[in-house]
């Protein structure tokens, strides 16, 4: 399932009986989960030939599964298929340690591992109902779980950054000084100035992400193989701006190197034009959405440039 490729199959492809079809499986392996856990629960343990039995329908349930995400074509959208890889995966796994668990343990009682590992293969097997149903939902999906990142990531940062805080209070209090003078745990005031374009910077991709997704809901189609691939590029991009805003924060705490910042500034600036430039080319961005690329590749260059200015006379 994790290193496989599907098989474009012959006949038409249809997304409504695909999704049945899982459903159908991850509900069959469910049950086969609760048929062995409930056969291993007390004793005697089951004959040699019911052992036998149990252990085919669990083989046959879990091929099932793997079959029929094996239907799901690339065509239907990397982030989408992504997804289903990522449920239908943690139903094995989730089987294999079920399976593992029975076999560790005596036949006396039915253990806490053996519940807990019986639940994790109800919960993986429940999660097909939340699976997003086309690569518009998947990639939507992706942007709110980025979004929810470099949310994260900005208030943190503006925590941090209050006026007059010590970024490092909690963790190196000096008791008998009452304060320390050691410039490796402070902001200079070049430091601040240099970290407000930053945080601007930072806001851009928060709000780039939000108008993306707004976007993607709003205008976002999977009806041609055109608007399936356009989603992909977008969800594959914007993947990376929160690791380009995690970077920047990490260089932006004390000691401060302004060409370490200047580097990762420069990295997440390039990530979010390019962001912005396959929305604006895709077909999630008609005529009237163009205002906000417009602007946000204004607020990019103004916070990038404003950086540059801070950090000339370190180059």
């Amino acid at each position: 399932v994790t290193e496989g490729e599907p098989g474009e199959g012959r006949e038409p492809f249809e997304l409504p009986r695909f999704w049945d079809a899982l459903g159908q499986t991850f509900q069959a392996t469910s049950q086969e989960a609760t048929k062995l856990s409930l056969a291993f629960s007390r004793p005697p343990p089951p004959s040699a030939e019911d052992c036998r039995k149990l252990s085919e329908d669990v083989q046959n349930a879990i091929l099932a599964v793997a079959t029929v995400y094996y239907w799901l074509p690339k065509g239907q959208g990397t982030t989408l298929r992504k997804m289903v890889r990522d449920a239908t995966t943690e139903v094995v796994e989730g089987m294999i340690q079920l399976t593992d668990t029975i076999l560790s343990a005596p036949v006396e009682s039915l253990s806490q591992e053996q519940l807990i590992s019986t639940g994790g293969v109800w919960e993986a097997c429940e999660q097909v109902s939340n699976l997003p149903r086309d690569n518009q939902a998947a990639v939507a999906s992706a942007l709110t779980a980025c979004l929810g990142v470099v949310k994260d990531a900005v208030e943190e940062m503006e925590h941090a950054l209050v006026e007059g805080q010590d970024p490092y209070g909690d963790i190196m209090e000096d008791e008998e000084l009452g304060f320390r003078g050691n410039r490796d745990t402070y902001w200079s005031e070049a430091d601040r100035q240099l970290l407000s374009s930053c945080m601007g910077l930072m806001k851009a991709s928060k709000a780039c992400l939000k108008k993306v997704l707004g976007a993607v809901k709003a205008y976002g189609k999977a009806d041609s193989p055109e608007q399936i691939a356009q989603l992909d590029d977008l969800a594959d991009i914007a993947n990376e701006i929160s690791p380009s805003v995690d970077e920047l924060a990490l260089s932006m705490y004390p000691p401060v190197n302004p060409l370490a910042v200047r580097l990762n500034a420069a990295k997440l600036a390039s990530v979010l034009k390019k962001v912005l430039e396959i929305a604006k080319t895709s077909h999630v961005c008609p005529p009237s959405e163009e205002g906000w690329v417009q602007f946000l590749n204004g607020a990019v260059d103004h916070n990038m440039n404003k950086i540059k200015n801070f950090t000339q006379g370190q180059l």
